[in-house]
């Protein structure tokens, strides 16, 4: 399960990249660290068919009251996430990395992206409104979450369960926010090993990872940043 990204790109890179005509995200600074329940950039497509780029906050509502947001949407075949599949609900997640942990303890953190200088690509997404309280503020919100699926041979070894649906092309782009459902969701389905790399791990001794094996995730977040 990923519970932690980056996003360090440049506004103006994302605009280029991603074919924005608005952005409602304004001056983003880089956001080194996006846990859940933050706030992060999120691209949809609009009635009128341009792009958007604009904040939402992530965690989708879950199945069942009482139970976490979701942040990592695994099986579609299930009925609660079959309304939000269309077009119209399918969004792009920019990021640059992301995290996950290893199964086994200690807990060493491994940073995954698609270079040394960490290109941009996007998470396949799904977003929705829901009205209701989220991190104190009571009203209406702009949820989003991001599609997993079986982890390929670079992730597998420090996360055997999971990983983020990458995509990493104008045309997987366009599909997943354009096509029918059936032709989009064809690209549930892990990246390359070969397109991937571990780019810091928790065994780095950096100002910033150096002491994750000895804080965790839970203790001391900021010190999980890639480097």
């Amino acid at each position: 399960m990923c519970n932690l990204y980056s996003y360090t790109s440049s506004q103006e890179e994302a605009r280029r990249l991603m074919r924005i005509l608005d952005d409602r995200a304004g001056n983003q600074p880089p956001l080194p660290a996006i846990f859940p329940d933050q706030m992060a950039p999120v691209v949809r497509t609009r009635k009128d068919g341009a792009r958007e780029m604009l904040p939402m906050r992530w965690g989708l509502p879950p199945p069942q009251p009482g139970l976490r947001p979701v942040t990592n949407i695994r099986n579609l075949d299930s009925a609660w996430w079959r309304p939000w599949l269309g077009p119209r609900w399918r969004c792009l997640v920019p990021a640059n990395s992301f995290c996950e942990w290893t199964d086994a303890r200690p807990k060493v953190p491994h940073w995954f992206a698609l270079g040394p200088e960490r290109p941009l690509f996007a998470f396949a997404g799904v977003w929705r409104p829901w009205t209701g309280e989220r991190k104190r503020e009571q009203g209406e919100h702009l949820l989003y979450g991001f599609l997993t699926t079986e982890p390929n041979g670079l992730v597998s070894p420090v996360h055997a369960k999971a990983m983020p649906v990458m995509l990493t092309t104008q045309e997987e782009w366009d599909t997943w926010l354009r096509a029918p459902a059936d032709e989009a969701l064809q690209l549930q389905k892990p990246i390359a090993a070969e397109q991937l790399q571990i780019v810091a791990t928790g065994e780095l001794e950096g100002p910033l990872i150096g002491a994750a094996e000895k804080t965790g995730p839970a203790k001391n977040p900021q010190l999980l940043l890639p480097i």
